[in-house]
Parts: structure tokens; sequence; C-alpha cells
């Protein structure tokens, strides 16, 4: 018995260590730093937990071969490994972005709060039992609820905390019911006594269904979106960027393995004329919405903030689309994307949290100029956006091309056709809304009487950093791509 919970122990080292860390930071800053200015506490904070997040990425890297306990209840393998510490650095992303931050005083709760969900975030990507699973969402989603909320100051920020809380309530409602069907009808809540079959039974439909409404709503797909705009626009800079990023890798990894892995057998199709009952279908509607909703209603905006958010919905419409792929190249293609996407969108909130800071709000007229007075922020802002548009040699395009490759190899391409000729042009689509924002910055003048932008040193590294990522990954794509593809087959996926 000993050495079972000394190898749970082994497995969740990482975990703890994040864990460990948090506690860690909120002591030293309730101790120590109480009269600190809050910049300093931040800066303290952030610096302390960056290193847990240094000191657990170098656990997982120094973990070799796989392992499994209690059925599957937590495992470790390359796949996990990798996402584990793709999670780990846009954690530490998001704590740079918070450095420079004045809306709270409450620093070390807020840092806490932080890692406590990304040791959900490590644990939901870790485990393959139902339980664990919806124990990790509940974990990450309780802990994303207080931080959108944590600028006391902002009526928005409130309001955008208790509608998440409210539409993640109910979510989780369908999950757990979907998850109670699951279990009802295998007996088991491990992923290996969880499968379809040719033969779907009510129950099985029933599950399906009310499984993916409880994941769309984690990955902000319609309809089941609502949350996302206003939590974009009012939560801090850093939660944003943090529900933009983070979660979206852990959900969408969940996603797929639930759907592609353990309902084989009751894909049916979403070819048309005729579509097959199944999940594919399902998913392939809500991919739909999602592409349509997103990109026509972003054409309206006339804040950052909701504009990257509705984007956000059309680009989980896309990502949806390697589900209704569900092979080995599809989940390379998801990863890829969804990492590569995470690390452009903690940029944009890196400069959006700077023009804020300075000028009031993330209103497109106060990006007018930008690029006469912030050369470095203009030009990383440039890059996120032309990334998201799928403008190559950046990662976007890639992640794009890719994504719709592999879809068009899947087993039945000839009658999903439509999806990808969809998607194509709703990224056309697109283009218009975001090159308005860099006409905002790089045409239009700097207003008469706006002040001059100042933007940190800290802030011009964390953008010129991720703007040289996005680069790099879409101008040499293997070099993220070959450590994805090697960790799936590892995993023997």
């Amino acid at each position: 018995m000993n050495s079972i919970y000394s190898q749970l122990l082994h497995l969740a080292m990482p975990q703890v260590i994040v864990v460990a860390t948090a506690l860690l930071v909120m002591a030293i800053d309730l101790l120590f730093l109480k009269q600190s200015a809050t910049r300093t506490r931040f800066a303290v904070a952030a610096t302390l937990a960056s290193l847990g997040c240094l000191g657990a990425i170098a656990r997982i890297v120094t973990t070799c071969g796989s392992a499994s306990i209690f059925d599957g209840m937590l495992i470790a393998n390359p796949l996990t490994h990798l996402v584990q510490v793709a999670l780990l650095v846009l954690t530490i992303f998001t704590l740079l972005l918070s450095v420079n931050s004045t809306f709270t005083e409450h620093v070390g709760e807020f840092v806490l709060l932080l890692l406590v969900a990304t040791a959900g975030m490590m644990f939901l990507v870790g485990t393959q039992d139902l339980l664990v699973i919806f124990i990790s969402l509940e974990l990450l989603s309780l802990s994303a609820y207080i931080l959108a909320a944590f600028n006391k100051r902002s009526l928005q920020s409130w309001e955008a905390a208790l509608k998440y809380f409210l539409f993640g309530g109910m979510s989780a409602a369908f999950l757990l019911f979907g998850f109670s069907l699951l279990y009802g009808l295998s007996n088991s809540t491990g992923f290996a006594h969880i499968a379809g079959g040719p033969a779907l039974n009510p129950l099985l439909v029933i599950a399906i269904v009310t499984t993916a409404i409880g994941l769309g709503f984690k990955v902000a797909a319609a309809p089941f979106h609502f949350w996302a705009p206003d939590v974009y626009q009012g939560a801090p800079a850093p939660s944003a960027a943090f529900i933009a990023s983070g979660s979206k890798v852990a959900s969408f990894f969940i996603f797929f393995q639930l759907m592609a892995l353990r309902f084989a057998g009751a894909e049916g199709s979403a070819a048309l004329p005729h579509f097959v009952r199944g999940w594919v279908p399902v998913v392939a509607l809500m991919a739909v919405a999602s592409m349509l909703l997103g990109n026509l209603v972003a054409i309206r905006q006339t804040g950052l903030r909701r504009l990257l958010a509705y984007s956000a919905i059309a680009h989980a419409g896309y990502m949806l689309l390697a589900i209704v792929g569900h092979t080995q190249q599809s989940l390379a293609a998801l990863l890829y994307y969804v990492i590569t996407y995470a690390l452009g969108t903690i940029g944009a909130f890196a400069v959006i949290s700077v023009v804020e800071d300075q000028r009031g709000s993330d209103h497109l007229s106060n990006f007018d100029g930008l690029g006469k007075q912030a050369p470095a922020l203009s030009f990383g802002l440039a890059i996120f956006i032309l990334s998201l548009a799928g403008i190559p040699p950046l990662a976007g395009f890639f992640a794009k091309f890719f994504l719709f490759v592999t879809l068009l190899k899947s087993s039945a391409p000839a009658g999903i056709v439509w999806l990808v000729v969809l998607a194509i042009a709703m990224s056309a689509v697109s283009l218009y809304y975001y090159l308005r924002v860099l006409k905002r910055v790089y045409v239009a003048p700097v207003p008469a009487g706006a002040c001059e932008i100042k933007s940190p040193l800290l802030s011009q590294a964390i953008v010129l950093i991720l703007a040289g990522s996005v680069t790099l990954f879409g101008a040499a794509p293997q070099l993220l791509l070959r450590w994805i593809e090697a960790a799936i087959a590892a995993s023997g996926l």
C-alpha cells in the first residue's frame, strides 16, 4: 500500500510543487510585504511563482516513461508531460504580465488562485477518470470565476464574474449529468471501460450531447459562448489572458480525449447530404455555429477585448474541426493550433494592459497612432493579429493549413469538404476586423491631446518574446510539431 501512495506522490509531484509554491507566495506576501507598494508585491509574487513553475517543469522533463495508477485516475506519459509543460509556460507568461498591475491589493491571493487553477489544469490533462476530470474542471472553474472578479473597483469585472459563474454552474450540471450516464452505462469512471458502439442507445446519445454541452462551455464554443465576451472585457488583463489561453489548452485536450478516444464506434458522420447519428455531427454543428457567429459578430465590435472574445469563439470552431477528424494527426494539429493560439492571445492582452493603463480603455480609438508612440508593442500586436488572421509565415497560418489538411485526410474527406470550405471562407471574413485593428495602429494619426504611451521594459520584453515565438513556430513549425507528434506516438494514442 505504501508503494502505491509513493507512486501517487511521484506522479503528482509537479502539481504538489505548484500548490506548495502558491501557499509560500501567499504566506510571504501577507507576512512580509503587506505594507509594500502593490507593484512591488506583484513583482515579488510573480517572480517566486514563476520559479515554482520552472521547478515543476524541471520535474516533468526529468521524469521518463509512462505510468498509471488506480485504473487511470492519475497517469503520466510523454503527451501529458508535453501539455503540462505548455500550461506551465503559459502560466509563467501570465504571471509576468501581472507584474505592473495595480488592480488589487490582494496580491498573494491572486497569485495563489492563478497557481491553484494551473494545478487543476495539470490534473485535468493527467487523468483518464471521469470523476477526477470533473473535480479538476471545477477546481479550474471556481478559481477562474474569482480571478475574473478580482478587480473590485470595476463593475464590469463583477458582472463578468457573475455571468461566468451562472453559465458555468449550468454547464457543470450538464457535464455531470452526462458523466453520470456514462458511469451507469459502463459501471466505471475509468476511460478504459467507457466505449461507444455502432448501436447507439438513447442513454448514450444523451450522454454524448450533455458532455459536448458541458465541454463546449469550457472552450467557448457557440451556442455556449455567452460568458466569453463579458469575461474578456471585464476581467483584469492577467485573468482574461489566463482564461483565454491556458484553460483553452487543457479543455480542448480533454475534449478530444473524451470524444475521439472513448466514443470509438459512436462517431457517426457529418458528411453531406446526410448526417449519421453520433458525436461527430454534434461537434460539427458546434464548429459551424462558432465559426459563423464568432466571425460575423466580431465585425461589429469597437473594443479590442470583445473583438478578441468573438475571435476566440471563431477559433474554437476551427479547433473543433480537429475533433471532427479524430485521428492522431488531427490531435497533433489541435495541440499545435491551441498552443500557438494561446501564445498569441497572451501577447495581445499584454499590449491591451499597457494601453488600458495609460489611455483608460481598450476602445479601438485608443490604439490610434500606437505604431508611432510604442513601436515595440505595435510590432508585437501586428504579429499577434496577423497570426490570428492566418497570414504566412506566422504560426496561425500553419496551424490552419495543417488542420485543414489533416481534416481532408480523415476517414470521410469527400463528405466533409464543406466544413473546410466554410472554415476558409470565415477566415477570409476575419481579415476585415483584424485589419481594422492594424489600420488603427499604423494608419490612423495620434489623437489630439492623447497621452504618450510609455511601455514598461518588461511588457516590451514579454511582447517581443511571444511575437518571436509565434513567428518562429510559423516559419519552422517542426520545432514544435515534431515534439507533439513524438509525444503522441510514444503515448500509444
